[in-house]
């Protein structure tokens, strides 16, 4: 890691809408003395987070043969200093270039390949939760559902590498188990679970050490995304949140795991994305310092860091703002 640094250029690959975390990025480097040059890539100039960026890049689709070329082309550039990824498209590619972004002297907020396969293949998740004694819904194929002699209704459908709740759907019939089941691509069934919806933001410093976890309970979500949420210090959750993404081995950055908690108290681990996920800025406004303590760590500081050192109950209502560019 760096030991000096006056100026810290970070970039944001498909920054969509992503407003409030570069702004607590700009902000954490101001604390830290730093200046902050945000550099960002969309596939388009219409993009909210991409105008609030001090330097601009129209890119390629992820699924582009050229795409990996054109980051790196933009890394060597603008002299990168980190690349926080935000989106689950591009995560596979990041992971791929973890070690040679390093010979670049640029660290990405990526985990390893291995870790992100798990993570993006929900089929591969069930194992891995199933083998190292995580509870998770139960989940089977949708042929094997199909062939199930005793329905036990309802059941979840959704793809297993889906993502942001696209092509997700509940089925209360065997009729509509069967239409789901034949019309949901790359379908996997899971047992539908009754309780209160979590996400838990995990920060994994870069020797791999979780050092802080903050539960968040979903109050209302939008296309996949928390547009109200409340932050819940539940020390089961925090601790077992812990222990997944250590057993995973996912990091360094902000871990986002999905998990619900039912009537019995019982914790049902859901999905895991290795990176920041939408509603982080709760955590972060709560005192959970991500983006701060990541550049401390980066940086070869030792920043106060505490596991459970954040407000409890803090309530977040999001909303739509705008971004105004004179054509």
């Amino acid at each position: 890691m760096a030991k000096a640094k006056k100026k810290i250029v970070i970039f944001f690959p498909c920054v969509g809408r992503r407003v409030v975390l570069l702004e607590m990025f700009r902000r954490a480097c101001a604390r830290l003395g730093c200046r902050s040059i945000l550099v960002g890539a969309d596939v388009t100039e219409q993009s909210a987070a991409l105008q609030c960026c001090d330097r601009k890049y129209v890119a390629k689709p992820v699924t582009h043969r050229q795409y990996r070329k054109e980051i790196l082309d933009i890394i060597r550039r603008e002299k990168v200093d980190i690349v926080v990824p935000t989106v689950d498209l591009d995560l596979p590619i990041w992971a791929a270039l973890r070690e040679p972004l390093t010979k670049m002297d640029c660290t990405a907020l990526i985990s390893s390949p291995e870790a992100v396969r798990i993570c993006q293949d929900k089929r591969r998740m069930y194992r891995f939760l199933q083998e190292h004694g995580f509870d998770t819904p139960a989940t089977m194929s949708a042929a094997q559902a199909r062939k199930l002699k005793r329905y036990t209704f309802p059941y979840f459908l959704k793809p297993w590498d889906g993502y942001a709740s696209r092509g997700s759907y509940i089925a209360r019939t065997p009729d509509e188990l069967k239409f789901f089941s034949r019309h949901v691509p790359n379908c996997i069934v899971q047992e539908y679970i009754e309780g209160v919806e979590h996400t838990v933001d995990v920060l994994v410093d870069f020797a791999g050490r979780v050092r802080c976890v903050v539960p968040r309970r979903r109050l209302q979500v939008r296309s996949g995304e928390v547009s109200k949420g409340i932050t819940v210090k539940h020390p089961e959750i925090m601790e077992r949140s812990k222990e997944l993404i250590e057993t995973l081995g996912a990091g360094p950055g902000v871990i986002t795991i999905q998990c619900f908690l039912t009537e019995k108290n019982e914790i049902k681990f859901i999905e895991i994305n290795p990176r920041f996920g939408g509603g982080v800025p709760l955590a972060i406004q709560a005192g959970a310092d991500f983006s701060r303590w990541l550049l401390q760590l980066w940086l070869g500081k030792k920043p106060r860091i505490t596991f459970d050192g954040w407000r409890d109950q803090l309530l977040m209502l999001r909303y739509d703002d705008a971004v105004w560019v004179q054509k």
